[in-house]
């Protein structure tokens, strides 16, 4: 089948992509006239990993092209999926269906044939209705469908969650757009991989009903974290005996500065305006949204005692600052909040990250970026680790402690452990949800 999608985002660009490797032929479509010539010179403006092979294959066997030429796009095709970005509309909390509806818009002006125009960006209840209005006020005379096809992919997973899904998830109204849905995802019905078909509103509910059961997830375990710490538990003993039990399990249990990334800070807000929209909130996920944003502070709060009350004059080394490993997105990271708190309370700030400077630099004003942890530790007065990249796991912590003036580790993310650190010289560390030592405090 011919597909077009409209957007080379992460989304638009990786479900491209892997469509041209199910054998679609699949032209990306997007208005950056850079992006497009970048993508046409075989680079890819994103980092995930396999991502630039996967392109590099299916576009030499002439599966997958860039345009920036929409009727060439959908000149034939069988299926359109909408791919562009719905962020956080500012004032309400609501998602920002500006670029849905215009793409939709711009689809109906150039279609001739029928055609199922897929929504793949995350959108609220009701918003592939709004599309079908929006295209049949725009061209009575178009024969189409519409189509809810949320993604669920993890950033840095992307290509493996796509080719071996745990679900696919497609909400339409007709019998032929279920059909033309279903040839789409052949390749995986026959791999036996679930394809759940559901009307519009079910399908485009999974999507948020899904990402919020996960923040919760991440939200509850930094709550009961703290409260290790209060208590003397050990939070990664805590989350191993809760994740044993099949009825919660074990993903989404690891303490840590709170979540961040291109879906649930946005999404969980999403959903709580519908909420709110139908004159019923969802007073969990209102918790859930506030609850992470004072998990974030709380880290300040900790990497100030650690500094003895005070950033000023320090110098503070920062691995990791994007919102998880294996990705250059810095969406809603922690560090977004955390390090402009320690630049704004006098500290000299440096970073390292292996793929969060090209982003990062805009966003974090006032720091000095390092390549190499070692030279970024030198001479510091507190080291921390905010992102859990594989770079990070298996530091010489003796080597870091002897570079550093006063070695003291915050450990935000629970790589190391207190052993670890008294071995190395530290001589304080903290973590989430463990017990930490000073040297007051050895035992």
């Amino acid at each position: 089948m011919k597909i077009a999608m409209i957007g080379t985002g992460y989304v638009g660009l990786v479900s491209g992509v892997c469509f041209s490797d199910f054998g679609h032929d699949v032209t990306c479509v997007d208005k950056d006239l850079d992006k497009i010539a970048l993508l046409e010179r075989g680079e890819v403006p994103i980092f995930e990993p396999g991502l630039d092979r996967l392109m590099a294959k299916n576009v030499e066997a002439g599966r997958l092209n860039f345009t920036t030429d929409l009727e060439q796009a959908i000149d034939g095709a069988g299926a359109i999926f909408i791919a562009v970005g719905t962020p956080t509309r500012r004032g309400d909390g609501h998602a920002d269906l500006t670029y849905v509806m215009a793409a939709a818009e711009e689809i109906a002006r150039v279609a001739k044939d029928y055609v199922v125009i897929v929504t793949k960006s995350t959108v609220p209840v009701g918003t592939n209705r709004q599309v079908k209005q929006v295209v049949k006020k725009a061209n009575p005379d178009l024969e189409f469908d519409v189509a809810s096809n949320p993604e669920f992919l993890r950033e840095g997973a992307a290509i493996d969650d796509f080719m071996k899904p745990d679900r696919v998830v497609v909400g339409v109204q007709t019998e032929r757009a279920a059909d033309v849905m279903a040839d789409i995802y052949r390749p995986l019905y026959l791999r036996d991989f679930p394809i759940v078909t559901t009307d519009l509103e079910s399908a485009e509910m999974i999507k948020y009903a899904a990402n919020a059961f996960l923040a919760t997830k991440i939200t509850f375990i930094n709550e009961i974290a703290a409260l290790c710490e209060r208590t003397g538990a050990d939070v990664k003993k805590v989350a191993q005996g809760m994740g044993l039990d099949g009825r919660i399990g074990n993903k989404f249990l690891h303490a840590g500065p709170g979540y961040g990334g291109s879906c649930f800070p946005k999404d969980t807000k999403a959903l709580a305006r519908i909420g709110q929209d139908h004159s019923l909130p969802l007073q969990i996920v209102e918790k859930v949204i506030t609850v992470n944003e004072e998990v974030k502070r709380r880290m300040i709060d900790k990497l100030l005692d650690l500094c003895e009350g005070s950033f000023n004059g320090k110098t503070i080394a920062v691995l990791g600052v994007t919102f998880k490993p294996n990705t250059d997105d810095m969406r809603d990271a922690p560090s977004l909040t955390i390090i402009p708190a320690l630049v704004g309370g006098g500290a000299k700030v440096r970073v390292a990250d292996p793929q969060g400077r090209h982003e990062g630099e805009a966003l974090l004003p006032g720091v000095v970026w390092q390549e190499d942890p070692y030279k970024c530790v030198n001479n510091a007065d507190l080291l921390v680790i905010l992102t859990e990249w594989n770079e990070f796991r298996a530091l010489d912590l003796k080597r870091l402690a002897k570079k550093m003036a006063v070695p003291r580790l915050a450990d935000l993310r629970n790589i190391y452990s207190v052993k670890d650190a008294k071995q190395a010289g530290f001589e304080a560390y903290e973590s989430i949800g463990r017990a930490g030592f000073t040297r007051q405090n050895t035992t």
